[in-house]
């Protein structure tokens, strides 16, 4: 990575931070708490939490210059085939100011899951998001089961292991 890549990546956790510090108005949703209701604008069509009621819904929340979304992606591509016919549903909350800036990294991390946009922030207000990526998992019944802040590798099992945890429970 070159100086100034490495520069630009900065300024944009920088750039982050200071925008989700702005959402910080709103709490971090805690476990048990009903999640958020939300309309999207979604690739082919709009996606509603609401809409989604009765299955396992994981929420993540990314952008295109974050870094451990990139990570994060091919591992839901996985999540979702995985368990889809338990009723887990993905769904993937962008939050780059414009669309165009998703699509790039779109075509390089294709997802299997829904990509919604959320370029006016309101969402992440809603869910009281302290840093990205973020993630939380919805059960059947619109309660946040629990939320994950950032994604490393390490991550994986015992994110999935609460995941099958959830569905073996409903």
């Amino acid at each position: 990575m070159s100086v100034y890549a490495s520069l630009l990546s900065v300024l944009r956790w920088i750039a982050a931070i200071s925008l989700l510090a702005g959402t910080a108005s709103a709490a971090a949703l805690d476990v048990g708490q009903a999640a958020p209701d939300f309309k999207l604008e979604g690739v082919d069509e709009a996606i509603t939490l609401s809409g989604l009621r009765g299955h396992l819904v994981y929420v993540d929340f990314w952008a295109s210059w974050c870094v451990p979304c990139r990570q994060s992606f091919p591992w839901m591509n996985t999540l979702q085939g995985k368990f889809r016919d338990k009723g887990l549903r993905v769904v993937a909350i962008n939050l780059d100011e414009t669309v165009d800036a998703s699509k790039e990294f779109l075509t390089r991390w294709p997802p299997n899951f829904k990509i919604a946009f959320d370029p006016t922030g309101i969402t992440p207000r809603a869910f009281g998001l302290l840093g990205m990526p973020t993630s939380f998992l919805i059960g059947r019944d619109g309660k946040v089961i629990f939320r994950h802040l950032g994604f490393r590798n390490s991550d994986r099992a015992e994110l999935e292991a609460r995941i099958a945890t959830a569905l073996a429970a409903s």
